[in-house]
């Protein structure tokens, strides 16, 4: 404050000596000079808790020992620790299938990866299911159109299948229970009744029921009792 004060009243002399224009060049030189000081001397004073905090840093060398004492990071921020929460439990984070075979595909926190060899219908089915996991379940959802803020059972039925090629619009649960070919698919199995549909696609069902975060189109592992339902199949899958 006392070097401001003094270059305030130098500019003050200057208007009068000078006139205004070199009292203003004087002044911004003379603040700018101040700024750099108060700059200068607040690292001088931060300095000792820098080193402090960087000697309380492990060594490479303890490191290497007991990895452990590893600072946590955070994406972005170079070693910086950053508090986080996730709402996923520690089973949902890894990968899961039913059987483990060639043709099953694998869940992954929530979204279903194709197997490597499965028939293009048969991939396509599984990437548009995906593409509607986590929507809310609205009874008539996806059947005034494929793409809805929110979906019924056949409605997200109808939208996976549509993803692999297999039907041009929209179908009911009534109209699942006809549809295709009888009976079980090596890939795709439709399950229907006049109130219910879910689908079987290489090994995961893909349903709107049966979720603990609540109804609406997601995979599911576990198997469900099919008494009662329709079996159909695409022909060929």
């Amino acid at each position: 404050m006392g070097s401001t004060a003094a270059i305030l009243q130098v500019a003050i002399a200057l208007v009068g000596v000078s006139g205004g224009n070199h009292a203003a060049s004087t002044l911004s030189d003379g603040l700018a000079l101040v700024e750099a000081r108060h700059q200068v001397e607040a690292a001088a004073a931060a300095a000792p808790r820098l080193a402090a905090k960087k000697a309380e840093l492990p060594t490479p060398e303890e490191i290497a020992a007991d990895p452990s004492l590893l600072p946590p990071a955070s994406a972005g921020s170079n070693g910086t620790h950053v508090p986080h929460s996730s709402g996923l439990s520690r089973d949902e984070i890894f990968a899961h299938s039913r059987g483990g075979g060639e043709d099953t595909a694998i869940l992954l926190t929530g979204v279903a990866l194709a197997p490597p060899d499965a028939p293009e219908p048969v991939q396509g089915a599984i990437n548009a299911a995906n593409t509607i996991v986590g929507r809310p379940y609205v009874w008539g959802g996806g059947h005034a159109s494929f793409y809805s803020n929110s979906y019924d059972c056949s409605g997200a039925v109808s939208f996976a299948l549509f993803g692999g090629g297999l039907i041009p619009q929209p179908l009911t649960s009534g109209d699942l229970m006809r549809w295709g070919s009888p009976g079980r698919g090596k890939w795709i199995t439709v399950y229907a009744n006049p109130g219910h549909t879910f689908v079987e696609i290489a090994g995961l069902r893909f349903d709107t029921v049966g979720a603990e975060q609540g109804t609406g189109p997601r995979w599911h592992l576990a198997t469900v009792s099919t008494s009662g339902y329709v079996a159909r199949h695409p022909p060929g899958l």
